[in-house]
């Protein structure tokens, strides 16, 4: 059932890779790798309906939640690890699910992606609903976890996006918008945590940074809803509220510390000349965007 796949094909570019030496290697490497940012160009507009997508289900309440196995769920639950951190988001708001649980993320968990019944227990556990949107990420397109798991979300009224990078797939049956980066065969046939996992990589990156910016996380290309949790997210933090205020850094560790840390409440009290629960306040009423808590009147 494999031989159509284009993921398992053999790939003409690397079948005599065993004769080569280490620069050869990674040359070649290097070259099939720089196909990939065009297979992923290439499927932006659905790309971006599907930021769409989250973005709506975000402002009323929603979730966005990643479901894989392998590979696939170990980059789901990566880019679900850095919102919080970098966004400031609560680690509710974005959820990475993998086949076979926490103990998948280090080691293979023998046919658990096998089982769509397991998808639907671990997704009932999130309480995924009608709000939500679950993104199967599933490069062969075929994994019956990742497809038992948009059936069940289909069923309860979640919105459904596919992640695959093999056409006319399995997936495409159960998921409302598809995403499908077609990177070619693998210097490795069938190793699919190379090319199709880095595109997998960077589509993951483009839902939630371009959600994040659309929901108000950024300003600009400013991280100003970061969570400052360690010596340089902290540093960070200062650097950023000097550009936006034209303060000193030690004024502006002064003003974070009277904020809470908050970045973007600093930036609004001294850019209005308010407190912080006043620059809160402004915040809020412009839905978190800094810009425009900065620029109304």
């Amino acid at each position: 059932m494999l031989n159509h796949l284009t993921t398992e094909q053999r790939n003409p570019a690397s079948e005599s890779i065993d004769r080569l030496n280490a620069l050869e290697i990674v040359q070649l490497i290097n070259r099939e790798d720089a196909k990939i940012a065009d297979a992923v160009a290439e499927q932006a507009e659905v790309i971006a309906q599907a930021v769409d997508t989250i973005v709506a289900r975000m402002r009323r309440g929603g979730r966005l939640l990643y479901i894989g196995a392998g590979t696939s769920g170990r980059l789901g639950v990566l880019d679900a690890a850095e919102c919080p951190p970098t966004f400031n988001t609560s680690p509710e708001l974005v959820v990475g699910i993998i086949a076979g649980g926490p103990d998948a993320l280090t080691r293979a968990i023998e046919g658990a992606e096998d089982h769509p019944e397991y998808a639907v227990r671990d997704l009932q556990n999130h309480q995924l609903g009608e709000s939500d949107v679950l993104v199967g990420i599933a490069t062969s397109g075929r994994t019956p976890y990742v497809i038992g798991g948009l059936e069940y979300a289909h069923r309860m009224g979640a919105a459904t996006i596919g992640l695959t990078c093999n056409q006319d797939s399995e997936l495409a049956k159960v998921a409302q918008c598809m995403i499908t980066p077609v990177v070619g065969p693998e210097v490795i046939s069938g190793s699919t945590r190379m090319k199709a996992g880095t595109a997998t990589k960077l589509v993951l990156n483009m839902l939630t940074t371009g959600t994040m910016v659309r929901l108000g996380k950024t300003y600009g290309n400013l991280m100003v809803d970061l969570r400052a949790t360690n010596l340089k997210l902290m540093e960070r933090s200062r650097r950023i509220v000097s550009m936006l205020t034209g303060l000193s850094s030690e004024q502006a560790e002064v003003l974070l510390e009277r904020c809470g840390g908050e970045v973007k409440t600093a930036v609004v009290a001294q850019s209005r000349h308010v407190d912080a629960e006043v620059a809160r306040q402004l915040l809020e009423q412009a839905e978190g965007h800094l810009r425009r808590a900065l620029e109304t009147s």
